[in-house]
């Protein structure tokens, strides 16, 4: 993980921001960095909005010329309607090229935003299995939809009206020194004390918008969380306990919000009762003492319009600030999940296989999800081309996590692994993914038809490659009592099939690429006899020909096996086929003796 300075919002999602990433221009200039899109046509859209607001600066000059010479001498009708036209032209110039600015920003932006979000999926999918069982989901949720949701009123308004706003009090203040030097004093001075306050409060400003950031995406885990187990929250009547977990979350959420608003909230009087005063000032200093100073009353009017176009901005500074914050927050929090290393680095071109079932070996591995916690020790082992390999183990011995390596969802932090002799990564990532499968214990399964996630395990392949699948595995009979066959709809993570059935549509995606290692992490859920029986004769097919290595919960798979490793606290600590171990005095012959004891009890239980 990327080193960083914990703080109490780092404590709540478990994703420290690195050091380099505390100040706020930091984060400007890694965000813009990051999404280049935004640069793009960036500096043509600031011209049009600087001529938007020129066209706005003129309009105080064309008052003054009609007040000191529209009615010199009486009422000068042509020259009052030509500057009325020439205001008009100017309003108009300022509207097409505001709307053209909008326009441009808001395409340019929402293409910068949806290439961060995609990147940012892509970099989380990439974490190592570390990495993945540390962090909680509905926090990377939120990285990806809300945080990056944040930017968009800054990349869309928020960032290029700091650009507008310095243009107008600059634009402004030159104007007014021209008009009346005397006046633009008072209006400065009382800028200077509303600047120092609003400085003052930019360090609890960020702080409370940094840590709303957080509360979302602790709210988003545990709502989601609580969403995905409901069936589990039902039946084991943990509604009070859920209930009362993701109350206080949304009310941490709640708190967080109200104090960052609140906090922001208290600059918009502030800087009202500036703007109000320094008018009030112009109005009654020009009003005393213009005539003393040159001043007529077009150009103490001017001066006036010019004023307002100058505090303008320091009234809108607030809400410019705290949109300019809301984002950084965001943006900050995205970038952590950028700068979280990747521990598999795929090599290019990197090498191939030479296809067919493969050889495995492990020489020395060891892992670990933490430093200092390792759950893999020194392990060493060789597993013949098409031999049929059981891995046991109680739970926590290191046989899911070992799995997971020979799949390259992670890398050993000692020793390596080979493929036909090939380290695991040097391995070119299209010939892996078509030499390896794994096919996971819950039979994860997309929002699609059965047709679709059975393609998904191989690139282009067709409807005759999926039914030709389907044939392999003899699950003809099991598709027609589906309701619409390939056609159905599984429902989110298949869902709308059973268990058992999950575990077929797996089976026949593993089926599509041909792979020559298959890694099968068996179901411990309790299927029907019937579909027990298909997946038992389905697994047969899928591994025939194939080298096979079975994570085996069930120890009746373990003993049709040509060998067993028995894994107990991260080490191999017997091998050998089930006649050799179930006989002897160690782990393995426990293991069974107490899962022999577990079915015989179910039996009875079954038979009473």
């Amino acid at each position: 993980m990327s080193s960083g300075v914990r703080t109490p919002e780092a404590d709540l999602e478990e994703v420290p921001v690195p050091e380099h990433l505390r100040s706020a221009r930091a984060v400007l200039g890694r965000g813009i960095r990051e999404s280049p899109e935004l640069r793009v046509g960036l500096a043509l859209t600031a011209v049009i909005s600087l001529c938007a607001t020129l066209a706005g600066l003129i309009g105080p000059i064309l008052i003054q010329q009609i007040f000191d010479h529209g009615f010199t001498g009486g009422f000068r009708a042509d020259f009052v309607y030509s500057i009325c036209a020439a205001s008009l032209v100017l309003l108009v110039v300022s509207y097409v090229a505001s709307r053209a600015a909008a326009r441009r920003l808001v395409r340019t932006s929402e293409h910068a935003l949806a290439r961060l979000r995609t990147r940012t999926f892509a970099h989380i999918h990439d974490l190592s299995l570390a990495e993945q069982s540390t962090e909680r989901r509905g926090v990377f949720v939120a990285r990806v939809t809300a945080d990056v949701d944040t930017l968009a009123k800054f990349t869309e308004w928020g960032g290029i009206a700091w650009i507008v706003a310095l243009a107008q009090v600059a634009g402004a203040f030159v104007l007014m020194v021209v008009y009346c030097w005397q006046l633009t004093i008072p209006v400065t001075l009382l800028v200077v004390p509303l600047l120092a306050i609003m400085l003052r409060m930019q360090r609890r400003l960020s702080a409370a918008f940094d840590l709303l950031r957080t509360t979302v995406g602790r709210m988003l885990s545990e709502v989601s969380e609580s969403v995905m187990g409901a069936g589990v929250v039902r039946a084991y009547g943990l509604e009070e306990s859920t209930d009362v977990r993701v109350k206080a979350s949304i009310d941490r959420r709640y708190r967080a919000q109200v104090e960052a608003h609140l906090r922001a909230a208290t600059m918009f009087p502030i800087a009202a009762v500036f703007w109000g005063v320094a008018l009030s000032v112009v109005i009654v200093f020009g009003t005393l003492f213009g005539p003393a100073w040159g001043l007529t009353f077009g150009q103490t009017a001017a001066f006036l319009f010019l004023a307002d176009l100058f505090l303008r901005p320091f009234a809108d500074l607030p809400e410019i600030y705290a949109q300019t914050q809301t984002a950084i927050s965001g943006w900050r929090k995205v970038l952590a999940v950028l700068d979280m290393p990747i521990e598999i680095e795929e090599p290019d071109p990197g090498r191939a296989l030479r296809g067919g079932h493969v050889s495995v070996r492990a020489e020395g591995v060891g892992y670990a999800y933490a430093p200092g916690r390792p759950v893999l020790h020194d392990v060493d082992v060789r597993i013949a081309p098409g031999a049929h390999v059981a891995i046991v183990g109680e739970t926590g011995s290191g046989k899911t996590t070992f799995a997971k390596l020979l799949a390259r969802l992670a890398d050993p932090v000692a020793g390596r692994i080979l493929l036909d002799d090939v380290d695991l990564r040097e391995i070119a990532p299209d010939a892996r993914r078509a030499a390896v499968r794994m096919v996971p214990q819950d039979g994860f399964l997309f929002d699609l038809t059965v047709r679709e996630n059975v393609r998904a395990g191989c690139r282009g392949g067709t409807d005759d490659d999926v039914e030709r699948a389907i044939r392999d595995l003899d699950l003809g009979a099991w598709l027609e009592t589906l309701p619409d066959g390939l056609g159905t709809r599984v429902g989110p993570r298949g869902e709308a099939l059973s268990v058992g059935e999950r575990q077929l549509v797996s089976l026949a995606r593993a089926q599509m690429g041909d792979p020559g290692l298959l890694i099968l992490d068996e179901a411990t859920s309790s299927v029907d006899p019937a579909t027990e029986r298909r997946i038992a004769e389905a697994l047969v097919r899928l591994a025939a020909g194939r080298t096979t290595v079975t994570i085996a919960h069930r120890l009746s798979t373990a003993e049709h096996a040509d060998e067993i490793l028995v894994f107990d606290r991260g080490r191999i600590v017997e091998r050998g086929t089930h006649a050799d171990l179930v006989y002897g005095a160690g782990v393995y012959a426990g293991l069974y003796e107490s899962w022999l004891g577990n079915v015989g009890a179910g039996a009875d239980a079954h038979r009473r």
